[in-house]
């Protein structure tokens, strides 16, 4: 039987958060499957992905074929890596704690990347909303302007309509 590790689709209309599962090759989509291995959802940034590591490292060495988009999250997620890694321990390139210690490091960079992806995007967040704040403090400030010009009109006005009305007063 050919194993696939493949994304399920589930969530709801124009809201895709996708399961992924290892499934029989011939199976549907979103058919049966075999074991559920984590859930992938692209609607957040950055993505967001909940992987059973252990398990999907283990279907990867037993051959399951990833379909392109599981093959790029699972190298994002690091199981390729560490499928290397361990190819290298079994050909005595190097131990399991300097492999252990690769990897490791790498998680540390990989973390701190995307560390600096979410802070960017909240800076940005923050700027923008400094600068509508901004423009909206200009547009309410000429909004005061031509308020306080329209009552400063009005009022000379009911002082010189008050002027004449006091004139004929005095006359009478």
């Amino acid at each position: 039987m050919a194993t696939k590790i493949r994304l399920q689709r589930g969530g709801h209309k124009g809201y895709a958060v996708y399961r992924i599962v290892v499934a029989d090759a011939r199976a549907p989509r979103d058919g049966k499957f075999t074991e559920k291995l984590g859930v992938y959802n692209p609607n957040t940034n950055p993505v967001s992905v909940i992987l059973d590591f252990e398990r999907a490292l283990h279907w990867v060495e037993c051959g399951a074929q990833p379909t392109d988009t599981v093959r790029t999250i699972l190298k994002n997620e690091g199981v390729y890596l560490m499928k290397h890694l361990k190819g290298g321990v079994k050909k005595g390139a190097f131990d399991e704690a300097t492999a252990q210690a690769k990897f490791d490091a790498w998680k540390q960079a990989k973390a701190n990347g995307n560390q600096a992806v979410v802070d960017a995007n909240a800076k940005a967040k923050k700027e923008a909303a400094a600068k509508n704040l901004e423009a909206e403090k200009k547009v309410n400030e000429a909004i005061a302007k031509k308020v306080a010009d329209k009552k400063a009109a009005a009022a000379v006005a009911a002082a010189e309509a008050a002027a004449p009305a006091e004139e004929t007063a005095e006359e009478a």
